[in-house]
């Protein structure tokens, strides 16, 4: 299993992206324009719309060595042979993600808050997506934001690597990046952009400079 590279983090959002092409098209123009890993996660689809758009972004992001990670549905990623699983707190426990996904596919957990963080089992786990840090309209039920501070407190308790979620945008990339994560995650920062791949050069470019 490759090394983690959470740097820039793209969650697709099917509806931001207007459909199963429009999520591949983003994708592939985020990635090569710095983007280094890519999450389906399409709340408003069905099972079979899961695994369509999954088999497609998985068909476009392999030749381009680029890691594609499925949102809760295990069943999705393993279909489509997807690099890893993310899941929340409401999803399967980890250690049963763990058994059904096997040693060799990558693994995370999203956390919100102190209690979540300090029950982490991170023997279990590859990595924790931590937020939202901003208010945050791409997720239905989102938490309420943590604030860069609340968020500084949280990461501290981390025994891997994290990756920072919610509202983030080129403007607060840095900021975000300081309080000690490994990558930022965004959803609309890209998605839906009228031009994504400048989109992913910018906040490349912050990342970088963070």
């Amino acid at each position: 299993m490759r090394a983690l590279d959470l740097s820039l983090y793209l969650v697709l959002d099917p509806v931001l992206c207007r459909g199963r092409q429009g999520m591949v098209d983003t994708a592939l123009a985020a990635v090569q324009n710095g983007v280094t890993i890519v999450q389906l996660r399409a709340e408003t689809m069905e099972k079979r719309e899961w695994f369509e758009a999954g088999r497609a972004l998985k068909a476009a992001l392999d030749p381009l060595n680029v890691p594609l990670i499925v949102n809760d549905h295990i069943d999705v990623a393993l279909a489509i042979d997807a690099t890893g699983v993310h899941v929340g707190q409401n999803d399967l426990p980890v250690d049963v993600a763990r058994r059904l996904i096997g040693k060799e596919k990558w693994l995370g957990l999203s956390v919100s808050n102190l209690e979540q963080i300090q029950a982490v089992p991170f023997d279990v786990i590859d990595y924790l997506g931590v937020g939202p840090v901003y208010p945050t309209s791409s997720k239905r039920n989102a938490p309420a934001a943590l604030g860069l501070d609340m968020l500084d407190d949280l990461v501290r308790y981390k025994r891997c690597p994290a990756v920072a979620i919610g509202g983030i945008t080129a403007q607060t990339a840095a900021n975000v990046l300081r309080c000690g994560v490994e990558g930022i995650a965004v959803v609309s920062a890209i998605c839906g952009q009228d031009d994504p791949a400048q989109a992913a050069r910018v906040l490349r470019a912050e990342v970088d400079i963070a």
